[in-house]
This record gives structure tokens, sequence and C-alpha cells, in this order.
């Protein structure tokens, strides 16, 4: 065991973020940790490295582990080149090297030539040859280009400086290595070779990241915060994803039933109060006491807690939605892409990819009009209508509010309407006033998402949609653009997204688009074929006698519809969810249909005769009521006839009542048992 996490704690401000979190890993671990934002993940991570304290609980590393933290924003002061910075990771390798040259040159005895022999089998030992070959095959892989390599620290991007932070990291080969949201900044080819090299790290791994199908590829255990909580899974992402939908669906039916079962006992306790019986109020009373000791059960995440989004077309547009002929587009003497075709027809999900500043995003503001072609033709079909999401958000008005955004955009809608709007999209209370330019990138994302939902286009053109976005929310607009009826152009990186919607690929190779008639998994088989001719599919062409492939869909989601149609069956045929099947450990074996069929027609019943005391009960309370109005009377009260009469009623509907209450009490005890 290579790390042990026991029983953390941490809150900020009376809120919980961390509770009794526990978990361990071995020395080749490869652990993600998963959860939406704000769900403690970068918090956990701080823990562990030590920048924060825990406010109870214990991290415990072994003395000689050694701890490689990459955050999201890495503080990098050096005024080293790129290459000087990575390669000043193995300083004392350096130094030693330097000390073998120095002893080449001043080896007079044979202790000499020993103290060389030994320093010399350590330098090989360490790796001390390769250091600067791994120096330039870190920096290539991470998307360096050779003649970056002497660039001064000082004049880096953002993206780029993490990209270096990253290549220190990898060079100095940590026990354990803790990667906060690595793929940020990092294109398609850059994020495959970063999962090869994980692939093959020999230390331990631990990831946050939003990049599924980066997690897919390189876990092999995923830790779940939710609610504060923690749960460890083991498999790649897609298992833990499919063993955490079923979990959610037993969460849901355990916290249902145990909501009803609440509810009833409250109902129950509030009847036998109200009969106002001895006998009645001490049950009352100790129904009450085991009211007391049932354990609530915790509410799971549920989807009413997550975006709501659907993409509906207000009309249908031509089965030919665009087409473009030769066009290219160059900045200077930046040549982007030259001899661009593409014919893309109605219920389309294509899928733009390729390297950073190859083009991919101007394409995109070509077909959107926000960007004109050099050369070429561009003509849209019939009836089409475009949306565009940019993933700068320039279409946002930094000095509206989240409400007056929508407001001004669609001045028909009421508040009720952009209210109910905006809580759909997670904007409630008073977040719908928040200024544009203090959301966070995923509330803008969100905010801009709903303007686009708002448009009803039959053309969407989405620029990174799933930036800032959680897993959840991805998942959400993956399902809206599956279901949408329109046709989707998009640029990503995110190649979980791209394998869930694209019906076709484009990819940006050698200022030419490539085209590949399938989702992500397609392309990847079709780029590992050697007998594909990229040459014969360049600029949009279909590929030659290729196949479109079905939608994969995951285990999860096959396993979920069947489940769902067997529940329904059963629903339909028993009223009871199916019994499983008998465990190994004795339990009893499940009800047959025909013994199920009977329960339910049993409990049924019991609730009719249930619902018919009830009734009544009410009947002869309110016959008891009348005669106490009798006997209040000025005229019945000087009538002792009369009021003899009245308390013979009221004695014999007391009597009935007392018999209806038992009754009652005994129904009740006996839908109670069905449990």
């Amino acid at each position: 065991m290579i790390l042990s996490v026991n029983n953390l704690n941490k809150s900020y401000d009376g809120r919980d973020i961390l509770r009794d979190v526990s978990f361990h890993i071995e020395a080749h671990d490869k652990l993600a940790i998963t959860g939406i934002n704000g769900a403690g993940k970068t918090t956990l991570l701080k823990l562990i490295i030590g920048e924060e304290r825990p406010d109870g609980g214990t991290v415990v590393i072994p003395k000689d582990v050694r701890i490689g933290y990459l955050s999201q924003i890495p503080d990098i002061t050096s005024d080293r080149t790129i290459y000087e910075e990575v390669l000043s990771v193995k300083q004392e390798l350096l130094d030693i090297e330097q000390k073998l040259r120095s002893m080449e040159l001043d080896m007079h005895t044979e202790e000499d030539y020993d103290r060389y022999t030994a320093l010399s089998h350590r330098f090989e030992s360490e790796g001390g040859y390769a250091i600067r070959s791994n120096v330039t095959g870190i920096l290539k892989g991470l998307g360096f280009q050779e003649d970056e390599f002497g660039k001064k620290v000082p004049v880096l991007s953002g993206g780029q400086k993490t990209r270096l932070s990253l290549g220190r990291l990898l060079m100095d080969a940590p026990d354990i290595l803790i990667l906060d949201e690595p793929t940020n900044h990092l294109d398609i080819a850059s994020v495959s070779w970063l999962e090869g090299y994980l692939r093959g790290w020999k230390g331990a791994v631990i990831i946050v990241s939003h990049d599924r199908y980066f997690l897919d590829r390189i876990v092999n255990k995923v830790l779940d915060i939710e609610n504060g909580h923690a749960r460890l899974y083991t498999g790649n992402y897609t298992a833990f994803a499919e063993k955490k939908a079923a979990l959610r669906k037993d969460q849901m039916r355990a916290w249902l039933n145990n909501q009803a079962e609440i509810k009833h006992q409250q109902e129950v306790i509030e009847k036998l109060r109200r009969f106002n019986r001895e006998k009645s109020i001490r049950r009352a009373e100790s129904r009450e006491k085991m009211l007391g000791k049932i354990e609530r059960v915790e509410k799971p995440f549920d989807v009413d807690d997550a975006m709501r989004l659907h993409f509906t077309p207000s009309k249908l547009s031509g089965k030919d939605v665009l087409f473009a002929d030769s066009l290219s587009k160059s900045y200077g003497s930046m040549e982007l892409f030259a001899g661009v075709d593409l014919d893309v027809k109605r219920g389309e999900k294509l899928a733009i990819i390729g390297p950073n500043g190859t083009g991919k995003t101007t394409l995109l503001k070509i077909i959107n009009g926000s960007e004109t072609a050099d050369s070429g033709e561009l003509e849209f079909g019939s009836r089409v209508e475009t949306a565009y999401y940019d993933q700068e958000h320039h279409v946002l008005d930094p000095d509206n509010t989240v409400f007056d955004e929508i407001s001004d955009a669609y001045p028909n809608m009421n508040n009720t309407e952009i209210r109910n709007l905006l809580a759909s999209f997670l904007f409630t209370g008073e977040d719908v006033f928040k200024m544009v330019r203090d959301l966070s990138g995923g509330e803008k994302g969100r905010l801009s998402l709903a303007k686009l939902m708002l448009s009803k286009a039959n053309l969407l053109l989405l620029d990174e949609p799933t930036n800032h976005l959680d897993i959840i929310s991805k998942e959400i607009l993956e399902e809206a653009v599956r279901n949408y009826e329109g046709t989707v152009i998009y640029v990503s990186h995110d190649r979980y997204f791209i394998n869930r919607t694209a019906t076709r690929i484009l990819e940006l190779d050698h200022h030419h688009f490539v085209n590949y008639q399938g989702n992500y998994d397609y392309y990847l088989e079709k780029k590992a074929d050697p007998d594909f001719d990229a040459d014969k599919a360049v600029s949009g062409r279909l590929i030659p006698e290729g196949r479109k492939p079905e939608r994969k869909e995951s285990p999860a989601e096959n396993t979920g519809t069947e489940t769902g149609k067997a529940l329904s069956a059963a629903r339909s045929e028993g009223g009871q969810e199916p019994a499983g099947p008998a465990s190994a450990s004795g339990d009893a074996a499940p009800l047959s249909y025909q013994e199920q069929k009977e329960r339910k027609q049993q409990l049924q019943k019991l609730r009719t005769a249930l619902s018919g005391c009830e009734k009544e009960i009410e009947k002869n309370e309110q016959a008891s009521e009348e005669i106490d109005q009798q006997m209040s009377l000025p005229e019945n009260a000087v009538n002792s006839a009369k009021l003899n009469e009245l308390v013979q009623k009221k004695n014999s509907i007391a009597a009935v009542l007392e018999e209806l209450y038992q009754k009652w009490e005994e129904l009740s005890e006996a839908i109670d048992s069905f449990g």
C-alpha cells in the first residue's frame, strides 16, 4: 500500500466538503477521482499533498515515497528555456555526468578507475544516458515543436506553462503522480500520447479529469465523491458509470420506500391520536418511538438536480443542409486549409478534429458567417436555420444579468417562463441576477446552451461545447445531441463526447480534411488500418467501400433498457418488482408469478377494507358531532326526554366507533406486515 486515506473530513464556512473519506491505493494503481464541480476533488488532492490540513482523519504515505503534483494553474517563475526547465529536473544526474567527464581527464590509479566505474554504473542504471532523448520525447509528446524548445518560460502562455509543468513531472517520475485536469490545453494527439505514457507508468497515478475517454484508457479504480461522501469502484470509467447507475437506481428505490414508510407511519399516528382513545393513544406513542428509530435514507443525487436540455428544431430543413466547394483560408503566409469540400445531409452529427491552431474553429466560423473564406463556395440547403455556440461565449453580453441575457434575446417570454427556463439550467433564486461577467466557465456554458436551446434552429454549430461542463452536464448534452432531429457540426477535443455523438468525423491533416464515416472508435480503427487510403478520403468525400457502424452503446445502456422493459412488464403483470434469485446464503426463494399475484390481491383487499373503514369512521364521527350540537341547543337542554334520547344515540355511535377504530388498527397492522 503506497497511500492510505482514513476518515478524512474537511469543511469550509460550516459546509461539509468531505465526510469520512477513506480509501487506499497500491504501488501501480491508476485512480480517477470524479464528482460534479465543487464536489471536493481538488480539495482532496490538496489534503493528500499536505497543502491543506484536514479537520479530521489522516493521510498516510510511507517516508520513502515521492509525490509529484500538477495543479490546474501551475506557477513557474524560472528564467530557463523550455528545454532547460525540463532537463533541470535531472540536475543530480547532470552533475554526475559532469563529474564523470572530469574524472575521465584525471584517472591515474586503480582506485580512481574503481570510483569512476561505480559512478558510471549509477549514472547508467538511473537512466543518465537517456536524459536528453527523454526530454525531447516528452516535450514533443506534449505538443511542443523543436523550434519552441528555446523559448524562455516567462513568455509562455498559461496553457504552455501547464504543459511544461506536466513535462517536468513526467521527467521527475515520482512514486505517486497526482494530476489535476492534466488534459486541459492538450490537443487530441497530445492526450493520446499522454495516455500511452501513463499506461506504461510504473508508479501510482491519481487523476482528476473530465476527460472520460482518457480515464477509460488509463485508470483501474474510480473514487467518486458525491454529497461529501466517497465510494471506491474498481474498473475504468465506463465500468464505474455502469455500476453507479445501477447503484443509484437501488438508492432511489430505497429512498422512495423509506419516505413512503415514514409518511405512512405519520398518517397512522395522526389517526390514532385523533381517535382519542386511551388504547389508541398508547399505540400512537408506541409507533412514534418506532418512527424515531427508523433510519432515514439520504436522498441520492437525482436528475431533477441536473441541467435539463432538449434541442427541438422549429422546422425541418431540406435533406441537403450544407454544400462547400474548395474552401480555403490563410492568415498572412500561414495557410490553415485548402480545397475543403463538404456535403452535409440532414441529421448528421459531424465532428471536426485536429491539432490546436489548425483552423477547426475558423471553418466553423466560416459556416456561421462570422469569418469569410479566401476562396471557394459555401451554400446552404432549403429551410436551414443556424445557431452558434461559441467556446469563448462572445455571444453573451458581460454587462447583462443572467435574466436579462434571456429576456433581451427572447422578449416574448414572460418572467415566469424565463425563470422556469433558467431553473432548468440550474440558475435559481438570486442566481438569475448575477452579472454575466461574474459567471464561472461552467455557468457561462449552461447559459449559452439555454440560449441555443431556445433558438429552435435545425443546424447547430458548436465550438468546444463540453468545455467547463462537469461530467453529468456533458452526459446530458450528449443525450440532447444524440436525440436532436436536426444537424450538428461541432469542434471538440472530448473524444468520449465524439464517440457517443458523431456519425462522421473530419480530421484536419496537412491543411486538408480527411473524412471518416463513423464515430471516434471507427476513426481510430481506420487510422490503424494499413489498407485505409486517406488520400481518397480528403476534403469530405466518402471513404470508398466504407462502412457506417452503428452507434455503440455501453453495456450499461443496453442492460438499463432491458431491465427497464422487464420492470415495466413485471409491474403491469404483477404490480411488484420482480424478486431476485435465491442467494447462496440460503435466503428464501423468490415468489412465483402466481404467488406475487395472490399477494397483490390480498394487499389490495386490505387497502379497500381500510378505505371503507375510514369512510364509516368519518360518517359516524360526523353523526356524533351533530348530536353534540343538538344537545347544546337551549330547547333540548331543558327537555330531559330529548336529552336522554340523544345520549343513547351518542353512546350507540361511540360503541360503533370503538369497533371501527379497532378494525382500522387491525387493518393498518395487517398492511404494515406486507412490508
